[in-house]
């Protein structure tokens, strides 16, 4: 079942709409305000729905925050160097947003087209090279629906007229207590990467790939999160906590488990699936630091009030050629899927 709403307008007076999409297990609102899932509500172990991600209550919100609380994220997620890269032997210059780097992009802060199509919702845009500098015109669909298995499926595919370099996910920030129900420090995480890449102090790569063992960011045997965040590794005292790009062992572009989370507070469970190759733990060490006035219900959430598992490819990968390629030459298909599968502690 899908309900299309109005959500409000933007500061431009555009539309903004909302998309409602229920079944048995999970109901999800998306908006078409940079493609945002606004909420994601599942059964707690009581049979009571609770919110599990970060957003806010009106347009303004979206338009002012700067922590990109469910939104999709593109042309490039996580971040460039210097705002620059070269492909083909030819120096493209971005605009940068953090700093000197670039950071996501600019799909978050547009209204897309929208539509529903059977049982899922569609957002798509058309971004061109006069945009941010990247070359080529792009042709991208987000495609959002629920599964039988409670899941939230995001399916991703773009097309360029160049070759181009392409790395698109979804921001959600989740808590699995309830959005604006405290931190997140006592979940407990289970992800399947054995490698990851260290950053410098602008959260850059360093360009080195190394192995998880015996450091914070090895969850291969499920922990409550509070043991890395408290951690005294350099990695962990220079992010305030975890914002790393971690590589699975099943370096396939195939579907395959890639996470598990669980709040025995609210026994709900998130088992995270995708094609993807690695994804960007972000436990939201700079939350506190979003400009939109207020989240949901009026609270101002604090750092740590949620988490991202934003599937994707390694950050920065245009500037280091050691990184799996983020190309998409011309008229080929870009194509990957995510999905968030909801549960309960058994």
């Amino acid at each position: 079942m899908i309900e299309e709403r109005v959500f409000g307008t933007t500061k431009l007076g555009e539309k903004v709409k909302e998309y409602i999409l229920s079944n048995s297990d999970v109901e999800m609102s998306v908006i078409n305000y940079g493609g945002c899932i606004k909420n994601i509500k599942v059964k707690d172990k009581n049979g009571n729905p609770r919110d599990v991600v970060l957003g806010y209550d009106t347009p303004l919100g979206y338009e002012s925050g700067n922590s990109f609380f469910g939104a999709f994220v593109g042309r490039y997620a996580n971040r460039i160097k210097d705002s620059e890269f070269f492909l083909n032997n030819k120096h493209y210059t971005l605009t940068p947003n953090e700093n000197n780097n670039h950071l996501h992009g600019t799909f978050s802060k547009r209204v897309l087209n929208s539509r529903i199509e059977k049982d899922s919702v569609i957002m798509s845009c058309v971004s061109t090279p006069d945009e941010e500098g990247y070359p080529g015109t792009l042709e991208i669909e987000v495609k959002y629906s629920l599964t039988s298995q409670g899941g939230v499926k995001i399916e991703y595919s773009a097309l360029s007229d160049e070759d181009t370099v392409l790395n698109l996910t979804n921001h959600s920030c989740f808590n699995l207590n309830g959005e604006g129900k405290g931190d997140i420090k006592n979940h407990i995480f289970e992800i399947f990467a054995n490698r990851y890449t260290p950053v410098k102090e602008d959260l850059i790569p360093t360009g080195e790939v190394l192995s998880v063992d015996a450091t914070p960011f090895d969850f291969r045997v499920p922990k409550v999160l509070r043991e890395s965040l408290e951690d005294c590794h350099e990695q962990i005292k220079l992010c305030s906590g975890v914002d790393h790009n971690l590589i699975f062992e099943d370096a396939s572009y195939k579907m395959k488990k890639v996470a598990n989370v669980k709040s025995l507070e609210s026994g709900i469970t998130l088992t995270v699936f995708t094609n993807q190759i690695a994804l960007q733990f972000y436990t939201g060490n700079g939350i506190s630091k979003d400009t939109a006035p207020q989240g949901k219900n009026g609270v101002k959430y604090s750092d740590y009030s949620g988490f991202c598992l934003e599937t994707q490819h390694y950050p920065a990968s245009v500037n280091f050629p050691q990184f799996p390629s983020t190309v998409l030459k011309k008229g080929e298909v870009y194509k990957y899927a995510t999905e968030y599968r909801f549960g309960r502690c058994q």
